[in-house]
């Protein structure tokens, strides 16, 4: 509450979703996004498109249509981001305030021919991000200073932290990246978009996959050669994470460098702190020792043998000076 004893903004807002049904008619998601407009786009992913939505009492939300083309179908997406989403709870993690699934009977042309077919309607519905997603904000030209940066990269590392430690087991997010960090009001950065994640039981620590499916420039050496899951991969997409938001520079996700090793290997031998102090103002010793253990714990998660990286934990204590 305010100083007048009134309900603060945030608070109410989060009220109000939480009053939202959870399952959602996909006719009203239609109607509070003006069908789903191009004018409302926030942003377009390898799983579908997400849209501004704003409900009568002017409380916006993003809601985001399940594209058929995704590289995981459709129900078993939708079945997963949301059983995962709905037991998430954390500062930095963005919040799941409603679904949709339908299935519907209509009339479709197959092979010149019109039939009736079943077609389905999967929507999800977070929180929305007024600042929108952090690719837009930490890369030239940029005016974010180190300490809003600094305070990106520690929110970050404690969302996952979470989803690796604070649940009754672990969960993996698997597609880390600036697109999936999104910011509120505040620049206070929210993990989102959990469409690959996994969970792990508590005798898993390691497990395999043929179907490898992630984002350019971000994806773990042995989960791209190998198909190798486990904590360490969502930790190497942290490390380049970290990097990029410490450098201000854009990993260019390329298909020849999945693991953007080049990034990488330009960033050990080429980037010295006098180098990265040079693009912001006067930075303090606090400062500083922040930036230099930033871009120590950045190269330590992008080590090609995964036993070598450091645990989220680590990371942490680390950020926080316990270390």
């Amino acid at each position: 509450m305010d100083e007048s004893g009134s309900c603060s903004k945030p608070e109410t807002t989060s009220l109000l979703l939480d009053s939202l049904p959870k399952d959602l008619p996909a006719e009203f998601l239609k109607g509070i996004t003006d069908g789903f407009s191009p004018d409302r786009e926030l942003g377009k992913g390898v799983f579908g498109t997400v849209y501004r939505g704003t409900l009568k009492d002017g409380t916006e939300i993003a809601v985001k249509k399940i594209g058929s083309g995704s590289p995981v179908t459709p129900d078993k997406q939708f079945q997963n981001e949301v059983g995962n989403l709905m037991a998430v709870r954390h500062d930095n993690i963005v919040k799941l305030v409603g679904f949709c699934y339908e299935t519907k009977r209509t009339v479709v042309e197959h092979n010149g021919r019109y039939i009736l077919a079943d077609t389905v309607e999967s929507l999800l519905c977070y929180e929305y991000m007024k600042m929108g997603s952090l690719d837009k904000h930490i890369f030239a030209p940029s005016t974010l200073d180190w300490a809003t940066r600094f305070k990106i990269i520690k929110g970050i590392c404690q969302g996952l932290h979470f989803l690796h430690k604070g649940m009754d087991k672990p969960m993996l997010h698997m597609d880390l990246k600036p697109d999936n960090i999104l910011l509120d009001e505040n620049m206070a950065p929210k993990i989102a978009d959990f469409g690959l994640s996994r969970l792990f039981g508590t005798e898993q620590t390691r497990m395999h996959t043929l179907n490898v499916v992630g984002a350019h420039g971000y994806m773990a050496p042995e989960y791209l050669y190998r198909g190798e899951i486990s904590t360490q991969l969502d930790i190497y997409s942290l490390g380049l994470l970290i990097i990029e938001i410490t450098i201000g520079e854009r990993n260019q996700r390329s298909k020849d460098d999945m693991s953007a090793r080049n990034l990488v290997e330009n960033v050990r031998q080429n980037w010295t702190i006098e180098h990265i102090v040079s693009k912001y103002s006067s930075l303090d010793a606090n400062s500083l020792q922040q930036l230099k253990v930033c871009i120590e714990i950045g190269l330590e998660c992008v080590e090609i043998d995964r036993k070598k990286r450091p645990s989220i934990e680590h990371i942490v204590n680390k950020l926080d000076g316990r270390l």
